[in-house]
């Protein structure tokens, strides 16, 4: 699957964590630059991008985490292994 094709599948997720349709996915985009981006909605957003796209995060990868391009790239690799 390629970045953009993961950049749509998610979009809408964040859109709805967030209860926000003006968010606009970015690879800088990062919690410091969405209102609402706290600990309780990042573990939902992951939990959501975990069964959208039927994946696993670990701890350490969900605390490795820096903007949304890194969660991208996370991803892909977890399509592709």
């Amino acid at each position: 699957m390629s970045s953009q094709e993961i950049y749509t599948r998610i979009t809408p997720i964040f859109h709805d964590i967030f209860d926000d349709d003006d968010i606009v996915l970015t690879p800088e985009l990062s919690a410091e630059d969405v209102e609402d981006w706290d600990s309780l909605t990042h573990i939902r957003l992951i939990v959501a991008v975990e069964k959208e796209l039927d994946i696993k995060f670990s701890a350490s990868e969900i605390s490795d985490l820096l903007n949304v391009g890194h969660f991208v790239a996370l991803i892909n690799e977890k399509l592709e292994s």
